[in-house]
């Protein structure tokens, strides 16, 4: 059953996903290898993963293919934005949050591997209305 506790569970996992890759490949490489090594660390925990998904966006009363992507959406519940950059943006936490918005997804976590410690410096995570309409 989707409640708070369940996604708050799942970040647990997410987190710890990234923190092993993390931990086995060191900041510095392309978002792109941290992507495919991350999501190969969720589904050996057997959980439901798809990467790299283009969706349309409603635009007054259209749907409009944009080519819009998430980089990684997990059990269909939570969004995660990777980065590997040497500063975070507002722009990041924008993006995610409109994903978020646009999915109706109740969470997302943003993921910078450019950094020394993932779980001190380089993972932020976001709810949004649809979390709070969920049982605890």
């Amino acid at each position: 059953m989707k409640t708070q506790r369940y996604l708050d569970l799942l970040t647990c996992d997410i987190v710890g996903c990234a923190i092993e890759v993390h931990k086995e490949l060191g900041p510095g490489l392309l978002e792109k290898v941290y992507e495919r090594c991350f999501v190969r660390e969720l589904q050996t925990k057997k959980l439901r993963v798809e990467y790299q998904q283009s969706f349309p966006i409603m635009y007054k009363n259209e749907m409009i293919d944009c080519d819009l992507r998430y980089d990684v959406l997990v059990e269909d519940l939570i969004i995660v934005e990777l980065k590997s950059v040497e500063k975070m943006l507002p722009l990041f936490d924008a993006q995610l949050l409109t994903y978020m918005k646009l999915l109706k997804k109740p969470k997302g976590i943003l993921i910078n591997f450019n950094v020394s410690n993932i779980f001190k410096e380089g993972q932020r995570t976001f709810v949004n209305e649809y979390f709070s309409q969920l049982p605890k």
